[in-house]
């Protein structure tokens, strides 16, 4: 059997943040505004996961009015995400992701990217799929005032 989901998400770009970006740090002037560390990717990685076994967003399992949650990594999220997975029977078959982004250009960090996301989800490489695209300038994200994600996951019964 297998199911599939989908997440999204977004975060405003401010002044003062690291980028993080599939849990790696990304050189740019300005990193994601959010309660955890902002990882856009990873977020909407984590509500497509949580989405394939309708077990509702990463809102209501990390709410941003968690003060231990403050600054949190979103590699543990997606980690006890993951683990959550395992314990209903289900392992990740594949991710696919897109990062909306005018800046920075992110085409010399995907490939580190996908191995982390494999690393984590102790999954092969070409079971991670990850793509940056422009707006061409149009919109938040055309005009530098924030990241979006997408990301489409199917998960597999645990043999």
């Amino acid at each position: 059997m297998v199911r599939v989901g989908i997440g999204y998400d977004v975060h405003r770009l401010v002044t003062g943040r690291k980028l993080i970006l599939g849990g790696i740090s990304i050189p740019f002037e300005k990193g994601l505004l959010g309660h955890s560390d902002a990882d856009v990717l990873i977020h909407a990685i984590m509500d497509a996961l949580l989405g394939t076994l309708a077990l509702g967003d990463i809102g209501q399992h990390f709410p941003d009015t968690d003060p231990e949650l403050a600054g949190v990594s979103s590699v543990a999220l997606l980690e006890q995400v993951k683990e959550l997975l395992e314990q209903k029977g289900w392992r990740l078959g594949n991710l696919d992701s897109v990062v909306v982004a005018q800046r920075p250009r992110l085409a010399p960090h995907i490939q580190s990217m996908r191995e982390n996301l494999a690393r984590i989800m102790a999954v092969t490489l070409d079971q991670i799929s990850l793509k940056a695209t422009t707006t061409e300038g149009l919109g938040f994200t055309g005009t530098g005032e924030g990241i979006a994600a997408y990301a489409v996951v199917s998960v597999v019964r645990k043999d």
